[in-house]
């Protein structure tokens, strides 16, 4: 099968012909339609994680069709449409039996330890917990950000932040995360304010309805500025040291921040203003992708029309030009929103 695979952390991946993924017995291979290029591919291919092997095939967010299901697989069939969360969870264990598989101590995630999505086959293990039939009307390049971007920024608003009508939420970072978590807050009933360095970012967001701000180093004295003494909730959607302590500064007293972007490489810990956290009973959240069972809301909301996802899409690109798009991360966006790619 065809792939797009580096064989050295930073040299630019080639696309190549590779042996098939193995069906494990409780799961499924899926035939990639759809995948997408996430900042955490980047992080991957610069060797920020340590779970990436070499040689290594990227992605993590895809949408496909199942090609072979294994024999211990019941609730799953070849040729239904799928997509998954890209931390695939055992579901056997305390956290899954809870209901919280994106915290599963025993996860796997596609991209990173387990090879990824940047081929025409990809292998799904736990298939009946992990897989998420998709509804035949929902185009397939739209249903790849469900798996990481779209799904995370749901969890991240409704699940960790819980943020509630009339509330104003500030976030940082509008790339394919920040304009999902902007596009939801939004049907959410909140006023969103947009923070980003790119001018097509902020235009992106200001047409999902959020207010633009210009990043820069007063942006929190800004946004307090403008909501008249902070905000009650931030996401940080991109992951560096500025965003994370512009967020937490950017809230007024008992406020949430939201922590959804990676913090690697020269970020992995940063310094944050722990004594504002304290004085004024701020709560800072993680969020960790989304668990299978939290797609059903997430479909109905897409079904209903409170979120058109095909708007937090920047562009539709050729399997053939990934590499170029994973190099193109590490530089400012030229355009806003999640790039895919298609596979025929």
């Amino acid at each position: 099968m065809r792939a797009v695979r580096f064989h050295a952390f930073g040299d630019l991946p080639v696309t190549e012909e590779i042996s098939a993924p193995a069906c494990p017995a409780d799961g499924a291979v899926v035939r990639v339609r759809a995948t997408g290029v996430c900042r955490s591919d980047w992080h991957a291919w610069q060797g920020h994680d340590d779970s990436v092997g070499l040689p290594h095939v990227p992605g993590h967010e895809f949408a496909g069709i199942i090609e072979q299901v294994g024999p211990e697989v019941t609730r799953f069939r070849a040729g239904q449409r799928v997509t998954a969360p890209f931390i695939l969870a055992c579901g056997r264990c305390a956290q899954c039996r809870e209901g919280a598989p994106q915290v599963c101590p025993n996860q796997r995630q596609p991209g990173f330890d387990l090879q990824g999505s940047w081929a025409e086959l990809v292998a799904v293990p736990s298939a009946d917990t992990n897989l998420v039939e998709l509804p035949d009307d929902l185009d397939l390049a739209v249903a790849a950000g469900l798996g990481c971007r779209v799904g995370t920024a749901f969890h991240a608003v409704h699940v960790q932040a819980r943020v509630q009508e009339g509330e104003r939420v500030a976030v940082l970072g509008c790339g394919g995360v920040g304009l999902a978590v902007a596009m939801i807050a939004r049907a959410a009933g909140a006023e969103v304010y947009a923070v980003d360095v790119s001018e097509a970012a902020l235009a992106a967001a200001t047409e999902l309805g959020a207010t633009a701000v210009p990043a820069g180093e007063d942006v929190a004295a800004r946004l307090r500025d403008l909501t008249g003494g902070g905000v009650e909730v931030a996401v940080d959607a991109l992951g560096s040291t500025a965003t994370a302590r512009a967020g937490i500064e950017s809230l007024r007293p008992r406020g949430r921040h939201v922590q959804v972007g990676l913090l690697l490489g020269d970020d992995t810990d940063p310094a944050l203003p722990m004594g504002r956290v304290i004085a004024q009973e701020l709560v800072i959240l993680g969020s960790h992708g989304l668990g299978a069972a939290e797609y059903p809301a997430l479909l109905a909301d897409v079904a209903s029309g409170r979120l058109d996802l095909a708007r937090t899409i920047g562009s539709v690109i050729a399997f053939e030009e990934l590499p170029a798009a994973l190099e193109g991360m590490g530089h400012a966006r030229a355009t806003a929103g999640m790039t895919v790619a298609t596979i025929p």
